[in-house]
């Protein structure tokens, strides 16, 4: 299990100082891959809130699809809960900022555990979506297999393959990819439109080149967001392990 509160001992890389009021849960990230697209402001600012303001790098807006496997979920004493503590996502994302800090705006977050899905929806806000997922390490590559099965929502597929490309590395301040990555809070509309901000803390993105063979990515037209061509930027990581804070 990771040292948890030694991640707060490393906080330089934050573009804004730690929360002054105590973590409550954790999570491993594990296998993830980040794949970009990037968009005209316009398509992907009139799907947010108004409350929010879009976030852009050098002129354009950027989504994000985001394949992972989930361990370590839920808070101390806690996350260790078979069917709760570790399951397969997928996130659809978008960049955000509110009140001066950058974060992410989530159209979708599937997830293969229907109680993590009950769970985060209503304690977070968040658009959390059951789905059948598959995740398995084969010969370096990451199979993966998501179909969105969720009532009152279209559904959505994700099957393809990834794995690393080189070593790791960290991104540079003023790149893009550290401008994609190296974000420290999720925004989340509650039922009436109000803003509210969960504040999360990791190392730095361990970050490698990534390469993937995609056989289908329909998880973002329930939104109209067209995913035209191949992604613009692909990353993977192997682990981040993160704290996370209570809305606020």
């Amino acid at each position: 299990m990771p040292d948890w509160s030694a991640l707060l001992k490393q906080h330089e890389h934050r573009p804004y100082p730690l929360p002054d009021r105590p973590w409550r849960m954790t999570m491993s990230w594990l296998d993830l891959l980040f794949a970009h697209w990037s968009f005209s402001p316009e398509v992907i600012r009139a799907l947010l809130p108004p409350n929010l303001t879009l976030d852009t790098f050098e002129g354009r807006a950027w989504v994000g699809v985001v394949p992972f496997r989930m361990e370590n979920v839920g808070p101390p004493g806690l996350n260790w809960l078979p069917g709760v503590s570790a399951f397969p996502e997928l996130n659809v994302r978008t960049y955000v900022v509110h009140e001066g800090k950058p974060g992410v705006w989530f159209f979708s977050l599937d997830a293969a555990s229907m109680l993590a899905v009950q769970a985060a929806r209503l304690g977070f806000h968040l658009p959390y979506f059951y789905a059948h997922m598959r995740c398995e390490e084969r010969e370096g590559w990451i199979d993966y297999e998501s179909e969105r099965d969720h009532a009152g929502v279209q559904s959505g597929s994700f099957v393809g393959r990834y794995r690393p490309v080189g070593e790791v590395y960290h991104s540079a301040p003023g790149t893009l990819e550290a401008w994609l990555t190296e974000r420290y809070c999720l925004y989340a509309a509650n039922r009436k439109g109000q803003i509210r901000r969960g504040e999360i803390h990791h190392v730095p993105w361990p970050l490698q080149r990534a390469e993937v063979e995609t056989q289908t990515c329909t998880v973002t037209q329930a939104w109209g967001i067209e995913l035209v061509g191949q992604s613009e930027t692909l990353h993977f990581v192997k682990r981040l392990d993160v704290v996370a804070w209570l809305l606020e």
